[in-house]
């Protein structure tokens, strides 16, 4: 396995990943079931829109102010100091006080819309606090450098297996014993998250001590800069960003599929939401097995198209089979697409700059999902969700074709950048 998996080496990635995969399968449970809640309680496809947009401001908010705090953080343990590793601890806590409290009021019968709400907006707030952290420590899990890109590849595996787990672990228990144990299990995976971080033993970064001279407002200018003079990058990051407006925002309007269109219930919904996560967690099998970041840009190039013929597909389907098969191709092209540009990213940017970097990377993927999500419920509920879902995938082709002409600069980086660095390790050693 070591073989082909060469991340699996390192003690911390293992724990690292086990430890994770448990407790963001939860989180997601945890996001499908509210979903389904609140259409249940309320049939607003704006008001599903609305806590998907509410649910995600913080993210949008915290997040860059969490990558300069990453930036500031060694990774490892220094006795009497905050690292990275503390702070993920940290969120686990607060995420334990959340969810029990919500385990909690569901078991006594009070769960109500407002509840809800508040609770999708507290679960946004704790993803600005750690997204940054959790891709930047990614490389510090690793012993060995040269098992960086399988670490990367695999961690969105784990994000790609605990969208599938899940969800569809989730639409089970949701089906049989109700919402109230999806809840209890999202607050069991973050004790298991916590108890796996507690047991890693990361060596400290002493690179990325920042001068306390150097004010918090000077460095988002000076990640902003980075990634505004690296071309490549910013076309990137620009091309998740209009993933995340229209390739991804059909996520908040599945109820609606599962509910008035294929006529289901919420074992429909976590069938929905998981046949994504298995295109992505076959994606991320191929992605783990590769070697080299050049030719993953051409990848890329390929997923707006597939993303966005699938989404005019599965807005035309009426057929649970049918429209789960296109949800799998979805998936893959999605997550292929969001893991590439992760590989990329992550192998070349400069360590210092790094959790700056990857929360305007969290931002591109993650924090324009409340844009996203208030669109697609305000157009669900105007023009209907099938209508919605298909313009996303015609914006996903026009996608497809601009990136397609940004190729020829973002491959001659690659090159540029793969070779200065294989330059610089055989003449170190």
């Amino acid at each position: 396995m070591y073989l082909h998996l060469p991340a699996f080496k390192s003690r911390n990635f293992r724990l690292f990943f086990s430890g994770q995969t448990m407790s963001l399968s939860g989180t997601f449970m945890t996001q499908v079931t509210i979903s389904w809640l609140i259409y249940d309680l309320t049939k607003s496809a704006w008001l599903l829109g609305l806590t998907g947009f509410l649910q995600f401001i913080p993210t949008l908010l915290l997040t860059p102010f969490s990558g300069v705090l990453c930036d500031r953080l060694p990774a490892g343990a220094l006795r009497h100091r905050w690292n990275q590793r503390n702070l993920l601890m940290l969120v686990q806590v607060l995420g334990i006080i959340v969810s029990f409290t919500l385990t909690t009021l569901t078991f006594l019968g009070l769960v109500n819309f407002w509840l809800l709400m508040i609770v999708a907006i507290l679960g946004g707030l704790l993803k600005g606090l750690d997204m940054p952290v959790r891709y930047a420590i990614v490389i510090q899990t690793v012993d060995n450098r040269d098992d960086l890109g399988n670490a990367i590849a695999l961690y969105s595996a784990m994000l790609s297996s605990s969208l599938l787990i899940g969800p569809a672990i989730g639409g089970m228990l949701l089906a049989t014993v109700g919402a109230k144990y999806c809840f209890l299990y999202d607050s069991l995976s973050y004790v298991v998250a916590l108890v796996t971080l507690a047991a890693m033993r990361l060596k400290p970064n002493l690179t990325s001590d920042i001068p306390q001279t150097n004010n918090t407002w000077q460095k988002l200018q000076e990640g902003f800069s980075y990634v505004y003079k690296a071309l490549p990058i910013r076309v990137i990051l620009l091309l998740l960003t209009l993933h995340g407006l229209a390739g991804a925002s059909y996520m908040a309007i599945l109820p609606i599929f599962a509910a008035d269109i294929l006529k289901g219930d919420g074992g429909t919904m976590g069938l929905l939401s998981a046949a994504s996560s298995v295109g992505s967690l076959l994606a991320c099998v191929y992605l783990s097995l590769r070697r080299q970041v050049l030719g993953l840009e051409r990848v890329m190039a390929l997923c707006p198209a597939t993303i966005g013929i699938g989404l005019i597909a599965f807005g035309l389907s009426g057929q649970i089979w049918l429209s789960l098969l296109i949800l799998v191709v979805i998936g893959g092209g999605s997550m292929l697409q969001v893991s590439c540009g992760n590989t990329i990213i992550q192998t070349l940017v400069e360590d210092d700059k790094r959790g700056r970097v990857m929360s305007l990377y969290s931002l591109a993927v993650i924090g324009t999902l409340p844009l996203g999500n208030l669109m697609v419920g305000s157009l669900a509920q105007n023009i209907g969700a099938s209508y919605t879902v298909m313009g996303c995938g015609i914006v996903c082709l026009f996608e497809a074709i601009w990136f397609t002409r940004q190729l020829p600069i973002l491959t001659k980086w690659i090159k540029l950048k793969t070779t200065s660095s294989n330059q610089l390790l055989n003449s170190t050693t």
